[in-house]
């Protein structure tokens, strides 16, 4: 059985001036898009090159534990 770590966060979307803003606080991470949908899954694009980025240059474990986001398991 092959196992699979995983985060929990946080996806908020608000209307501002017409478009739709989003935003993971857990990660400070932010993006926007015509509809609601548009805005989240930009967002989701957006948190997995960031969480990519940092685990490129090494700083992925040492960000998680800072902000507090516990890896969880799956099979």
């Amino acid at each position: 059985m092959e196992m699979h770590s995983y985060w929990k966060l946080t996806g908020l979307v608000e209307e501002e001036d017409g478009l739709f803003a989003s935003y993971c606080p857990e990660l400070g991470t932010a993006s926007c898009g015509d509809t609601p949908g548009e805005a989240l899954a930009n967002l989701r694009e957006a948190v997995s090159l960031h969480l990519e980025g940092l685990a490129d240059v090494g700083e992925l474990e040492r960000t998680l534990t800072e902000r507090n986001i516990r890896t969880r398991l799956s099979e």
